[in-house]
């Protein structure tokens, strides 16, 4: 009888918020960027972004940052290049921040307004879609930002005279936890 009215009080206790009030810290992530060109296409991975959260009076403020440097497609020259075109020794950091209500976060798919610091430039994004799921106390959303070179005052790079396409789609798969 006492494990039945246990089960019973655990099936109609209040649902924990996925966002408590508080501060969370970005603990895994893993930021991929992808450059079309008609001779051949490539992604550069970052695993180097560093993040906080903090939620408080029911609004959630977070930003994200990485070192442009930190990304990684293979190529050394390419990847050089990247900084360069990047403008990566004047403006060293890509930012993310963000902010939302912590009662529109549930799992599932979410939108979120995003503003991106990035070659000196700011961009912003308005309801790009993620996936949100959460395993004990980790909330991992991932997705896909439409960002393109001149959202960011960056010239397609060229090979053999011939630029890259303008799109450049940053997928983005992260995972967060309470501190």
């Amino acid at each position: 009888m006492k494990k039945e009215i246990l089960a019973v009080v655990l099936l109609l206790a209040p649902i924990k918020p996925a966002l408590a009030e508080g501060q969370w810290i970005l603990e895994q992530a893993t930021v991929t960027y992808h450059v079309s060109h008609p001779l051949h296409q490539f992604d550069g991975v970052s695993h180097g972004a560093r993040g906080k959260g903090v939620c408080h009076a029911g609004q959630c403020e977070f930003l994200i940052a990485a070192p442009v440097k930190s990304f990684d497609s293979g190529d050394s020259n390419r990847d050089l290049h990247m900084l360069q075109v990047a403008r990566g020794g004047q403006f060293p950091m890509v930012t993310v921040r963000t902010r939302l209500a912590e009662t529109a976060v549930a799992t599932g798919t979410i939108q979120v307004d995003l503003e991106i610091q990035f070659a000196g430039q700011t961009a912003q994004y308005k309801q790009v879609s993620f996936q949100l799921t959460t395993q004990g106390n980790e909330i991992r959303l991932s997705g896909t930002i439409p960002t393109t070179l001149s959202d960011f005052k960056i010239e397609p790079p060229k090979l053999l005279a011939i630029p890259t396409k303008n799109e450049m789609p940053v997928h983005v798969d992260i995972a967060w936890r309470p501190m």
